[in-house]
Protein backbone atom coordinates (compact mmCIF):
# COMPACT_ATOMS: atom_id res chain seq x y z
CA UNK A 1 0.00 0.00 0.00
CA UNK A 2 1.11 3.51 -0.90
CA UNK A 3 -0.05 6.96 0.38
CA UNK A 4 -0.67 9.01 -2.96
CA UNK A 5 -3.00 11.65 -1.82
CA UNK A 6 -4.79 13.17 0.65
CA UNK A 7 -7.76 15.80 0.45
CA UNK A 8 -8.56 18.57 3.35
CA UNK A 9 -11.50 18.92 4.82
CA UNK A 10 -13.63 21.23 3.03
CA UNK A 11 -17.09 20.41 2.56
CA UNK A 12 -16.51 16.64 3.36
CA UNK A 13 -14.20 15.07 5.54
CA UNK A 14 -10.93 15.13 5.26
CA UNK A 15 -9.12 11.66 3.56
CA UNK A 16 -5.90 9.93 2.57
CA UNK A 17 -5.89 8.18 -0.57
CA UNK A 18 -4.62 4.87 -0.45
CA UNK A 19 -3.33 2.97 -3.15
CA UNK A 20 -3.55 -1.03 -2.81
CA UNK A 21 -2.78 -2.98 -6.26
CA UNK A 22 -4.04 0.08 -8.17
CA UNK A 23 -7.02 0.51 -6.45
CA UNK A 24 -7.75 3.63 -4.39
CA UNK A 25 -9.23 3.84 -1.45
CA UNK A 26 -10.08 7.00 0.90
CA UNK A 27 -8.42 6.46 4.68
CA UNK A 28 -10.86 8.61 6.93
CA UNK A 29 -9.26 11.42 9.04
CA UNK A 30 -12.29 12.08 10.77
CA UNK A 31 -11.91 12.72 14.64
CA UNK A 32 -11.86 9.38 17.01
CA UNK A 33 -10.67 7.21 13.35
CA UNK A 34 -8.12 5.07 15.11
CA UNK A 35 -4.60 4.79 12.57
CA UNK A 36 -2.36 2.07 13.24
CA UNK A 37 0.37 2.25 9.97
CA UNK A 38 4.18 2.29 10.42
CA UNK A 39 5.84 4.11 7.41
CA UNK A 40 8.17 2.43 5.17
CA UNK A 41 10.27 3.87 1.73
CA UNK A 42 8.88 7.29 0.03
CA UNK A 43 9.41 7.52 -3.59
CA UNK A 44 7.15 9.09 -6.21
CA UNK A 45 3.17 8.88 -5.69
CA UNK A 46 2.66 8.18 -9.56
CA UNK A 47 -0.80 9.89 -10.53
CA UNK A 48 -4.48 9.20 -10.10
CA UNK A 49 -5.93 8.28 -13.54
CA UNK A 50 -10.14 7.53 -13.96
CA UNK A 51 -9.93 6.42 -9.89
CA UNK A 52 -7.26 4.00 -10.66
CA UNK A 53 -3.46 4.50 -9.59
CA UNK A 54 -0.59 4.21 -11.80
CA UNK A 55 2.53 3.50 -9.52
CA UNK A 56 5.71 5.48 -10.27
CA UNK A 57 9.09 3.67 -8.66
CA UNK A 58 11.55 6.73 -9.37
CA UNK A 59 12.89 7.66 -6.24
CA UNK A 60 12.08 11.62 -5.96
CA UNK A 61 8.90 11.76 -3.40
CA UNK A 62 6.52 12.79 -3.23
CA UNK A 63 6.93 13.06 -7.15
CA UNK A 64 9.08 12.47 -9.74
CA UNK A 65 9.61 15.73 -12.20
CA UNK A 66 7.96 13.41 -14.95
CA UNK A 67 4.70 13.34 -12.35
CA UNK A 68 5.29 16.81 -10.74
CA UNK A 69 2.17 19.58 -11.64
CA UNK A 70 3.51 22.52 -12.20
CA UNK A 71 0.62 24.81 -11.93
CA UNK A 72 1.33 27.90 -14.08
CA UNK A 73 0.09 30.61 -11.83
CA UNK A 74 1.60 30.24 -8.91
CA UNK A 75 4.29 32.65 -9.19
CA UNK A 76 2.90 34.58 -11.46
CA UNK A 77 2.50 38.75 -10.83
CA UNK A 78 -0.55 39.18 -13.51
CA UNK A 79 2.39 39.43 -16.50
CA UNK A 80 0.73 36.90 -18.24
CA UNK A 81 -1.79 36.61 -21.34
CA UNK A 82 -4.48 35.11 -19.66
CA UNK A 83 -3.13 31.86 -20.75
CA UNK A 84 -6.01 29.31 -19.07
CA UNK A 85 -9.49 29.35 -19.06
CA UNK A 86 -9.98 29.83 -15.77
CA UNK A 87 -7.84 32.42 -15.67
CA UNK A 88 -10.92 34.73 -17.42
CA UNK A 89 -12.96 34.34 -14.07
CA UNK A 90 -14.01 36.59 -11.85
CA UNK A 91 -11.41 36.45 -9.31
CA UNK A 92 -10.99 37.66 -5.56
CA UNK A 93 -8.64 39.02 -3.70
CA UNK A 94 -8.14 37.81 -0.13
CA UNK A 95 -6.40 38.28 3.52
CA UNK A 96 -5.81 35.25 5.39
CA UNK A 97 -5.54 34.95 9.13
CA UNK A 98 -3.47 32.10 10.71
CA UNK A 99 -2.85 32.13 14.83
CA UNK A 100 -1.72 33.95 16.07
CA UNK A 101 -0.71 36.76 14.11
CA UNK A 102 0.45 35.36 10.77
CA UNK A 103 -1.07 37.03 7.79
CA UNK A 104 -1.29 36.62 3.67
CA UNK A 105 -2.74 37.91 0.68
CA UNK A 106 -4.03 35.36 -1.56
CA UNK A 107 -6.36 35.20 -4.70
CA UNK A 108 -8.70 32.67 -6.26
CA UNK A 109 -11.50 32.16 -8.45
CA UNK A 110 -14.12 33.93 -6.71
CA UNK A 111 -16.80 30.89 -6.44
CA UNK A 112 -13.69 29.14 -4.28
CA UNK A 113 -12.89 31.66 -2.43
CA UNK A 114 -14.24 29.92 1.32
CA UNK A 115 -12.66 26.19 -0.59
CA UNK A 116 -9.37 28.33 -0.53
CA UNK A 117 -9.28 29.46 2.48
CA UNK A 118 -10.24 25.93 3.94
CA UNK A 119 -8.04 24.06 2.40
CA UNK A 120 -4.81 26.54 3.53
CA UNK A 121 -6.53 25.85 7.22
CA UNK A 122 -6.73 29.63 8.08
CA UNK A 123 -8.81 30.32 11.39
CA UNK A 124 -9.83 33.82 9.57
CA UNK A 125 -10.62 35.11 6.06
CA UNK A 126 -11.52 38.63 4.48
CA UNK A 127 -12.27 39.18 1.35
CA UNK A 128 -11.26 42.52 0.19
CA UNK A 129 -11.65 43.06 -3.65
CA UNK A 130 -13.14 41.42 -6.42
CA UNK A 131 -11.83 41.92 -10.13
CA UNK A 132 -12.48 40.52 -13.46
CA UNK A 133 -9.65 37.87 -14.05
CA UNK A 134 -7.07 36.55 -12.63
CA UNK A 135 -4.27 38.84 -14.36
CA UNK A 136 -5.61 41.85 -12.57
CA UNK A 137 -5.79 39.96 -9.54
CA UNK A 138 -2.44 38.58 -9.54
CA UNK A 139 -1.16 42.34 -10.14
CA UNK A 140 -2.55 43.59 -6.78
CA UNK A 141 -1.71 40.63 -4.92
CA UNK A 142 1.93 41.35 -5.69
CA UNK A 143 1.62 44.50 -4.81
CA UNK A 144 0.06 44.08 -1.44
CA UNK A 145 2.37 41.01 -0.93
CA UNK A 146 5.54 43.19 -0.63
CA UNK A 147 4.38 44.69 2.67
CA UNK A 148 2.60 41.59 4.01
CA UNK A 149 3.83 38.22 1.85
CA UNK A 150 1.66 35.69 0.18
CA UNK A 151 2.34 32.23 1.89
CA UNK A 152 2.66 31.29 5.46
CA UNK A 153 4.84 27.80 5.47
CA UNK A 154 3.46 24.74 7.38
CA UNK A 155 5.54 24.89 10.01
CA UNK A 156 4.29 28.46 11.13
CA UNK A 157 1.02 27.22 11.01
CA UNK A 158 1.41 24.23 13.18
CA UNK A 159 3.47 26.47 15.97
CA UNK A 160 0.47 28.85 16.30
CA UNK A 161 -2.04 25.78 15.42
CA UNK A 162 -3.58 25.64 19.72
CA UNK A 163 -3.66 29.94 19.81
CA UNK A 164 -6.39 32.19 18.39
CA UNK A 165 -5.80 35.07 16.44
CA UNK A 166 -4.08 38.40 17.73
CA UNK A 167 -7.62 40.18 17.07
CA UNK A 168 -5.84 43.62 17.07
CA UNK A 169 -3.43 42.84 15.39
CA UNK A 170 -5.76 41.40 12.54
CA UNK A 171 -8.21 44.49 12.89
CA UNK A 172 -5.41 46.74 12.32
CA UNK A 173 -4.58 44.96 8.92
CA UNK A 174 -7.96 44.86 7.76
CA UNK A 175 -8.28 48.47 8.35
CA UNK A 176 -5.81 49.21 5.97
CA UNK A 177 -8.73 47.65 3.35
CA UNK A 178 -11.95 48.19 2.40
CA UNK A 179 -13.44 44.23 3.85
CA UNK A 180 -16.28 42.56 0.74
CA UNK A 181 -16.80 40.20 3.45
CA UNK A 182 -15.58 38.28 6.70
CA UNK A 183 -14.85 34.74 7.75
CA UNK A 184 -13.98 32.46 10.77
CA UNK A 185 -13.32 29.07 10.63
CA UNK A 186 -13.56 26.71 13.50
CA UNK A 187 -11.70 23.17 13.24
CA UNK A 188 -12.61 21.58 16.70
CA UNK A 189 -9.34 20.79 17.16
CA UNK A 190 -9.67 22.38 20.58
CA UNK A 191 -5.37 22.35 21.62
CA UNK A 192 -4.01 23.95 24.43
CA UNK A 193 -0.48 23.20 23.41
CA UNK A 194 0.75 23.21 20.36
CA UNK A 195 1.52 19.44 19.22
CA UNK A 196 5.12 18.24 18.10
CA UNK A 197 6.11 18.03 14.80
CA UNK A 198 6.40 14.49 13.26
CA UNK A 199 5.97 12.23 10.35
CA UNK A 200 3.43 9.59 11.18
CA UNK A 201 0.34 7.68 10.59
CA UNK A 202 -0.88 6.17 14.01
CA UNK A 203 -2.88 7.30 16.48
CA UNK A 204 -6.81 8.57 17.33
CA UNK A 205 -7.20 11.98 14.88
CA UNK A 206 -7.92 14.66 16.96
CA UNK A 207 -8.91 16.46 13.68
CA UNK A 208 -7.45 18.55 10.39
CA UNK A 209 -6.82 22.04 9.56
CA UNK A 210 -5.73 22.40 6.24
CA UNK A 211 -3.00 19.60 5.16
CA UNK A 212 -2.23 19.44 8.76
CA UNK A 213 -3.52 16.41 10.55
CA UNK A 214 -3.34 16.16 14.17
CA UNK A 215 -3.08 12.43 15.65
CA UNK A 216 -2.57 11.43 19.68
CA UNK A 217 -0.39 8.77 20.68
CA UNK A 218 0.08 7.59 24.03
CA UNK A 219 -0.17 11.04 25.78
CA UNK A 220 1.24 13.41 22.90
CA UNK A 221 -0.16 15.26 20.69
CA UNK A 222 1.39 15.47 16.98
CA UNK A 223 1.61 17.34 13.94
CA UNK A 224 2.03 16.22 10.46
CA UNK A 225 1.95 17.43 7.05
CA UNK A 226 0.38 15.16 5.02
CA UNK A 227 2.07 16.20 2.12
CA UNK A 228 4.90 14.39 3.76
CA UNK A 229 2.80 11.18 3.89
CA UNK A 230 2.51 11.47 0.25
CA UNK A 231 4.75 8.71 -1.46
CA UNK A 232 5.26 6.22 1.61
CA UNK A 233 4.55 2.74 1.44
CA UNK A 234 2.75 1.69 4.57
CA UNK A 235 1.83 -1.35 6.45
CA UNK A 236 -0.99 -1.58 8.84
CA UNK A 237 0.29 -2.01 12.19
CA UNK A 238 0.77 0.53 14.68
CA UNK A 239 4.38 2.07 14.45
CA UNK A 240 7.14 1.01 17.09
CA UNK A 241 9.49 3.97 16.12
CA UNK A 242 10.56 6.14 19.44
CA UNK A 243 8.60 9.70 19.22
CA UNK A 244 9.60 12.20 20.54
CA UNK A 245 6.94 12.86 23.79
CA UNK A 246 5.73 16.22 24.97
CA UNK A 247 6.27 16.95 28.53
CA UNK A 248 2.39 16.76 29.30
CA UNK A 249 2.70 13.22 28.31
CA UNK A 250 4.38 12.84 31.51
CA UNK A 251 2.19 14.55 34.12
Amino acid sequence: MQVVGYRPRVDEPATLLVSDGGDVRRESLEPGVELAYTLADRHCAGVLDDGRHIPCAEPTAPYCPQHTDRWPCARCQGECDLPRPSCREEHAIYLAAFGPAKFKVGVTRSWRLQTRLREQGADRGAHIRTVENGRIARQIEADIASTIGDSVRVDHKLAGIHRPVDTTAWEALLSEFEVLDRFDFDDGLELTERPVAETLLSGTVRGTKGRILVVERHGTTYGVDMRDLVGHEITQRETDRTLQASLGSFD
